[in-house]
């Protein structure tokens, strides 16, 4: 599961590409412009941005410039609907990490996304083993001492967070801005509510991991590396 900016200004394809994304379960905002862009990532985190060059107002040139300039380093995908040397150039010069021509496949835009993903270190594992815990992000499967436990989808992608990110403390917010949307309605309630419907599938065992409330900070994910 990553978080994902895609910024759009025509609605079909960024109405397609989120679509598609959220099928792969990522968690996926939407901006139509480049001011827009900016504003959400100046509140929010994000694991990849994919960014169209041809925006109303502030271009995608401009975006990506004031971003790297800012000191943001989250990969960047540039969507361009011309195939030339010249504008693929300018973007790669201005900070985006690869280019994608317009139309494009949603296969080959799976592969450059996880191919971007898998720079930033823990979205490179397909599979994450903490003690009896295993899970397969590419199968969407967990299990506990080799039996199955079955999650829905966002309970998934909070347990893969947190997998992805052992001994680290979040907070609340902090775990509603990465693994929600952005603009969700969702609180620091729903958080509690999805991490107590965890501890109850995952169980509790000496082997395994446990999400611990770190009391007046947040959660994280412990185990004992030595069971």
């Amino acid at each position: 599961m990553a978080k994902v900016l895609i910024v759009e200004d025509n609605e079909s394809i960024g109405q397609m590409v989120s679509g598609w994304l959220t099928s792969q379960s990522h968690v996926t905002d939407l901006a139509t412009t480049g001011e827009d862009a900016l504003l959400l990532l100046s509140q929010y985190p994000y694991d990849l941005i994919i960014l169209d060059i041809n925006l109303p107002g502030k271009d995608g040139l401009c975006v990506c410039k004031e971003f790297r300039d800012s000191g943001g380093n989250t990969p960047i995908l540039m969507l361009t609907g011309k195939d030339t040397v010249k504008e693929k150039e300018e973007g790669l010069d201005t900070g985006a990490d690869d280019y994608l021509t317009k139309p494009f496949d949603t296969r080959e835009l799976g592969a450059r996304i996880r191919a971007l993903l898998r720079r930033t270190g823990s979205y490179s594992q397909d599979c994450v083993t903490l003690g009896s815990l295993s899970i397969d992000t590419k199968a969407r499967s967990v299990k506990v001492n080799k039996t199955k436990i079955e999650l829905a989808p966002k309970e998934f992608a909070l347990l893969e967070f947190f997998a992805k990110n052992p001994n680290q403390v979040f907070s609340s917010d902090a775990i509603l801005d990465r693994v929600w949307k952005s603009e969700s309605d969702s609180t620091v309630d729903s958080v509690r509510v999805y991490i107590n419907r965890l501890r109850s599938k995952l169980g509790s065992r000496e082997d395994g991991p446990s999400i611990t409330t770190v009391f007046g900070v947040g959660y994280k994910m412990t185990w004992n590396e030595d069971s």
